[in-house]
């Protein structure tokens, strides 16, 4: 028998018989009217060359034919209904499953921990793989499903098939080290013109900052490039260097060093931070579950 001779939905009706045994009771059962299902009876006769169902008193008793048919039938159905018809809610409290998320060092930090803790809290069999890629490998990574989400601020996820949810609106500080010499609560532009600087570049690009700075011609006497954020939990106390970080680093360096958080001297241009997704995850109810976590702890 070819397979694309088969009209999968006689299989709906030969389970209903083999359950109903009976024409009537099979067509309410599936919701067809009762000469529909008498036509798919007929159909199923002429494809397996057997009667299938005689009528026998009041019922249609299966045939050996069908009787032979019926565990795989059976199994078919079964199958259908509990694998690929299968409700999609996805319960947080039983699932076992490992998320990918892009996000950049400073994500790292000031993002996953109060995600960990509320997975512990609601789902303690989920796990979290956090990567820092650059941007033009962020999009390729959720397109190919090896990451569901990217937590930050992407500007080339902005664009076709991809979804975007806004978390919050951030900017820039300073941080100096407690005992900076010239450097109390506030700093001039004359101090920051004047001093040297610690800039973190990750993986190497220039960001928003630096392109604001070049257009408002505000210059800086770059002492050390690095690529880490949390590199200058190191690298600023007991030196008198100054970082120009987003205000959410700053103040989880200043919780782990011994660094003094001053407004910059001019007015920063704001950061926003979104999540993205693929389309392909868009209705995938484990990544929408996912989402909400996000969104509800990391709004502001």
């Amino acid at each position: 028998m070819d397979l694309r001779s088969l009209d999968l939905n006689l299989l709906v009706v030969f389970d209903a018989m083999l359950r109903h045994r009976s024409v009537t009771r099979a067509s309410e059962a599936i919701g067809l009217s009762q000469p529909a299902t008498s036509a798919a009876v007929a159909r199923l006769r002429a494809l397996f060359d057997d009667q299938l169902f005689v009528k026998i008193g009041a019922e249609m008793k299966p045939t050996p034919r069908a009787a032979a048919l019926a565990p795989s039938v059976l199994r078919v159905m079964d199958t259908v209904r509990d694998e690929i018809l299968q409700d999609s809610a996805f319960d947080p409290a039983l699932a076992a499953r490992t998320f990918t998320v892009l996000t950049p060092d400073i994500g790292e930090v000031a993002f996953i921990p109060p995600i960990l803790d509320r997975l512990a809290l609601q789902a303690p069999s989920v796990r979290i793989r956090s990567l820092a890629l650059p941007r033009n490998a962020a999009a390729e990574a959720l397109e190919s499903g090896a990451a569901e989400l990217a937590i930050g601020y992407f500007p080339d996820l902005q664009k076709g098939n991809f979804f975007q949810q806004r978390l919050f609106k951030t900017s820039y500080v300073c941080i100096v080290s407690s005992g900076h010499p010239g450097i109390a609560d506030k700093i001039t532009m004359k101090q920051f013109q004047q001093a040297r600087h610690a800039v973190v570049s990750p993986d190497g690009r220039e960001h928003l900052l630096e392109r604001w700075l070049k257009e408002k011609n505000i210059r800086r006497d770059v002492f050390i490039d690095v690529s880490h954020f949390m590199s200058l939990v190191a690298i600023v106390p007991g030196s008198e260097l100054v970082a120009t970080v987003p205000r959410e680093i700053a103040e989880v360096i200043a919780r782990h060093a011994s660094v003094r958080i001053v407004d910059a001297p001019w007015k920063p241009p704001p950061i926003e931070v979104h999540q993205f997704w693929h389309r392909r995850f868009h209705k995938d109810q484990a990544v929408v579950w996912l989402r909400g976590v996000v969104h509800a702890l990391l709004r502001h």
